[in-house]
């Protein structure tokens, strides 16, 4: 086996970083990008329970949640809340057939959280991310609306917020490559 100098290796990270830039044109990079967080929460629910004692409130039977063009809908969810003089709400913890669309991009699961403090969306549990024809799974994906980064675990940390237990595996996916003239 021959030793890599410091230049092979530094050739080497160019063109892989080179033909990780052919697949970003595919897709942007940034999934879910450009969400307003602090735009009104709307929803839909078959019923609702409102604990004031626990400032949340339980939303169940075809859920549907739209905040700003971002739409969460799952079979329940439980919504935190601040009262503070008017309704804040925190974080919201979806469960069963997790699936969230925003412009075309989808991203689904078997639970998520969306820590609206932190600006953050966990899902967890047989994720799927879809943009056009590229696809992604995994066991936990965080989108980061802030940045509009998203990150793609094999692995979900634990238990998810449905309390399932996730299986360890990788990430995998496919990549639409763009129709090329031959040379």
């Amino acid at each position: 086996m021959k030793r890599q100098t410091k230049a092979g290796m530094l050739a080497g990270t160019l063109l892989i970083a080179a033909g990780m830039t052919v697949f970003a044109g595919a897709a942007p990079a940034q999934v879910f990008g450009g969400h307003n967080a602090n735009a009104p929460v709307n929803f839909d629910a078959g019923r609702i329970e409102v604990q004031d004692r626990a400032d949340r409130v339980v939303l169940s039977g075809a859920v549907r949640v739209e905040q700003a063009g971002l739409v969460l809908n799952s079979a329940r969810m439980t919504v935190a809340y601040r009262n503070t003089g008017g309704i804040e709400v925190d974080r919201i913890d979806a469960s069963g057939g997790v699936r969230i669309v925003k412009n075309g991009d989808t991203a689904s699961g078997n639970a998520a959280i969306y820590d609206l403090n932190r600006r953050l969306i966990t899902v967890v549990g047989n994720v799927q991310l879809t943009q056009g024809t590229n696809r992604l799974s995994g066991g936990r994906l965080i989108i980061d609306l802030a940045s509009g980064q998203s990150t793609i675990d094999g692995q979900a940390a634990g238990r998810g917020a449905s309390g399932v237990r996730n299986s360890g595996g990788r990430v995998s996916g496919t990549f639409t490559v763009p129709q090329r003239d031959p040379q």
